[in-house]
């Protein structure tokens, strides 16, 4: 195989060649059938080692030029995939390595997962006042708030570690605070017996 794609930054079995580079963004921006950051593509692909940032860009550059993939929103750098692009998708994404489409595909689904749920529960990050920051949690039904949380942590990067924690598993916070104010333990498991150990 050919490869011209600087390797800096690519894993082992990772995209080394500008046209599979190209063919894999129009295999996940069809298989996901919408609009989608340009950026946030990039960075998930380059992040994970699949391929070079200087690549993606490259391919992406490419791919517009070509028609494969037009912008939706340039101001925002949203792009989608062309019925040219979705063909090259069909006919030519079995070349690519089956890990490569999958760890791709399921990065990306976790990203669209992640940002409706930073949407539907939104966690803001406030300097408080004596110093430190407050980190407010809310948790919708998509409606209406059923649970809103402020915690106190000293610096930013507790700030941060709280925030993604939470999103890693939301469900977890909100039945563990359920159980406990409403003492109903066996919302998570627990028996009278564990609780009062």
């Amino acid at each position: 195989m050919y490869f011209d794609a600087f390797p800096a930054g690519i894993e082992p079995g990772g995209l080394r060649n500008t046209e599979d580079i190209g063919i894999l963004i129009c295999y996940i921006l069809s298989r996901i059938d919408k609009p989608f950051s340009g950026d946030e593509l990039t960075q998930l692909i380059q992040s994970n080692g699949i391929a070079n940032y200087f690549e993606i860009n490259s391919a992406v550059s490419e791919l517009i030029k070509q028609n494969n993939i037009r912008y939706s929103d340039e101001e925002n750098n949203i792009i989608e995939v062309t019925k040219n692009g979705k063909l090259i998708s069909q006919q030519l994404s079995s070349e690519l390595p089956s890990y490569i489409r999958q760890k791709a595909l399921s990065l990306v689904l976790k990203l669209i997962e992640r940002k409706q749920l930073e949407k539907e529960n939104p966690v803001t990050i406030s300097k408080a006042e004596n110093g430190g920051f407050d980190v407010n949690i809310r948790i919708t039904d998509g409606m209406r708030d059923l649970m809103s949380l402020t915690v106190f942590v000293p610096d930013i990067s507790e700030a941060n570690a709280v925030r993604d924690n939470f999103y890693d598993d939301p469900e977890r916070l909100y039945t563990t605070l359920l159980s406990v104010v409403t003492n109903k333990y066996e919302i998570i498991g627990k028996s009278e017996d564990d609780k009062n150990e």
